[in-house]
């Protein structure tokens, strides 16, 4: 990983560029598992400026740009999931270019010390069935602990698997 890669907490003047990544990033990374009209329904439904803004404004999610020379190259996300010491990763995503060289790691790590200082014992992510990220969580001490069938309207369904990490 280059050294120059850089960390900052979001706010709302990032969205646009959180989205602009999303549409970068998601029609790579699920392209052999989510037909093409599903996958705009998902980018609208979790990547319109009105559903970032309610992500971090009414859900508290903490979003995370990630930056190499200034540039913003991927962002994650997190937050509270209500249990006790239990947190979920929302989102993490890195320009598919820029992945395999440790970027993935380091904000994995980031997010770790950051909840830690909340009280967090186990970060909880749901991951696509058929999504190679799988093995990346599992890397980095992840397993799955359950499935399910998330609805997200429109007959749509996320096939998830459920992973959980102690941090």
């Amino acid at each position: 990983m280059e050294a120059s890669l850089s960390f900052r907490f979001a706010d709302l003047d990032d969205i646009n560029t959180i989205g602009f990544l999303a549409q970068q990033i998601w029609p790579v990374a699920y392209k052999d598992i989510t037909p093409p009209h599903q996958l705009d329904y998902m980018l609208k439904l979790f990547y319109s400026p009105a559903s970032l803004r309610k992500q971090m404004k009414e859900d508290k999610h903490r979003f995370l740009m990630v930056e190499e020379e200034e540039e913003p190259i991927g962002f994650a996300s997190w937050g509270p999931t209500g249990e006790p010491g239990i947190f979920k990763l929302h989102k993490l995503y890195v320009q598919t270019g820029r992945q395999g060289k440790g970027r993935g790691k380091a904000i994995l790590h980031f997010i770790f010390d950051d909840i830690r200082a909340k009280g967090a014992k186990t970060l909880r992510l749901n991951v696509n069935r058929y999504n190679k990220a799988r093995q990346f969580y599992e890397k980095m001490g992840f397993s799955v602990v359950g499935e399910e069938d998330v609805p997200i309207g429109n007959n749509y369904f996320m096939n998830d698997y459920v992973m959980e990490v102690p941090v």
